[in-house]
């Protein structure tokens, strides 16, 4: 990430999904819209408790405007760019970004990702979890519907390169 970006959209709640062969299971993370990346955030140093008033007030917000537009208080470029220190956190430049599509499933929308990242082809999806069953292992049970329409606009218009 550079000095001078800034964060554009943050989502937070987001269940992140392996759409490659014999992959199985997610992982809840954020999903990070500045200038010029796109990150997904699974380790973070942010404190559990804004992470459960920031997914109450996300899902709040989804009942009443559907844009994925949004960006969070509590959480700035200075946490982001320590979150990215992990390597286990990905960050992609847009031109990294082969195909991003979004879907509207019966039980969700769906934001479809595949890109190339160090030689190696990777494909996901990605939606924003409502509910949570915690046992035996944290899974989500309901997702929401939300317009990932602006999110992936905003990521084409900056491609130098579409394929």
């Amino acid at each position: 990430m550079e000095s001078n970006e800034n964060i554009q959209a943050h989502l937070v709640s987001v269940w992140r999904e392996s759409k490659n062969f014999f992959s199985i299971g997610g992982r809840e993370g954020m999903l990070v819209l500045t200038d010029n990346h796109l990150m997904f955030v699974h380790k973070t140093e942010s404190k559990m408790n804004w992470w459960k008033a920031i997914t109450q007030r996300q899902v709040v917000n989804f009942l009443k405007s559907k844009n994925t537009m949004i960006h969070h208080d509590g959480y700035n470029k200075e946490d982001l760019s320590n979150d990215l220190k992990n390597n286990k956190n990905v960050e992609l430049t847009f031109d990294e970004i082969d195909i991003i599509i979004s879907e509207e499933k019966t039980w969700g929308s769906v934001l479809y990702l595949e890109y190339e990242k160090e030689g190696k082809k990777e494909k996901f999806q990605y939606a924003i979890a409502q509910d949570w069953v915690k046992y035996p292992m944290k899974e989500p049970t309901k997702f929401m519907k939300v317009d990932w329409a602006p999110f992936v606009q905003y990521i084409k218009e900056r491609q130098k390169f579409t394929k």
